[in-house]
């Protein structure tokens, strides 16, 4: 989930990366974003002090979170190590 503003400029510089990495990664994670001043009950529930906040979740259960922008290398290893996780839990 990416938790972002219309008004932030990190949330429009990260977002093509991560529409990247969903496409890559198609049938095995769904990308939802939220625009937090449309949904502040969401951004409540997660409770959202930055903006963008990346989130990955299974069954309504935060596995990771990612507060703020960074590079694609950075966001890949974070959604990969996130990924793991949930396979490892799995078992």
């Amino acid at each position: 989930m990416d938790l972002w503003a219309t008004w932030c400029g990190p949330c429009r510089m990260v977002s093509p990366v991560l529409e990247r990495l969903a496409t890559e990664r198609a049938g095995e994670l769904k990308l939802v974003k939220v625009d937090v001043d449309r949904a502040p009950r969401l951004s409540q529930r997660f409770e959202v002090r930055a903006v963008p906040t990346l989130m990955v979740l299974r069954d309504g259960e935060v596995l990771a979170r990612q507060p703020g922008a960074a590079p694609e290398p950075a966001l890949r290893s974070w959604l990969d190590q996130a990924l793991q996780s949930k396979g490892t839990e799995d078992r």
